[in-house]
């Protein structure tokens, strides 16, 4: 009986850890309408795909393919498709800023991209992700 009980004991204090370190997260919280959560939310995640299939086709040497996902998910083009004057104003400015220098970064490595400057590319593509990092680390939604 006690062998079971010490493989309990670690699983519970890893929850109250786990917990402990939520109640201690120092990022700004941004309160949004729900629905304005749920489409932020639904945004980060295809950013995330969106990268996910930048990376992918840089891997099998498909630039123009890369350059085409980054403008059209990431990149300026994609801000009306994500609603983006719309969460605009729940925002504090400099959670703002981030975003927008993420999309400007984004278009600048589709051009790169779409000029076969893998170098450039990927230091752009840095750059997008520099934001994403950016942002994660200062703000949390509810």
């Amino acid at each position: 009986m006690r062998k079971m009980m010490a493989p309990l004991i670690a699983v519970g204090l890893l929850f109250n850890a786990a917990a402990a370190a939520a109640d201690k997260d120092t990022r700004q919280l941004v309160r949004l309408p729900a629905q304005m959560r749920a489409h932020m939310l639904a945004n980060m995640r295809d950013h995330l795909a969106a990268l996910h299939e930048i990376q992918a086709a840089l891997a099998a040497g498909k630039l123009e393919q890369a350059a085409d996902v980054a403008e059209q998910r990431l990149g300026m083009s994609a801000l009306a498709s994500h609603g983006g004057s719309h969460m605009a104003p729940y925002m504090p400015q400099p959670m703002q800023a981030i975003g927008t220098e993420m999309h400007h970064a984004a278009s600048r490595f589709a051009r790169s991209a779409h000029e076969n400057d893998l170098k450039k590319a990927l230091a752009d593509l840095s750059d997008v992700t520099r934001q994403c990092v950016a942002c994660h680390a200062a703000y949390r939604i509810h």
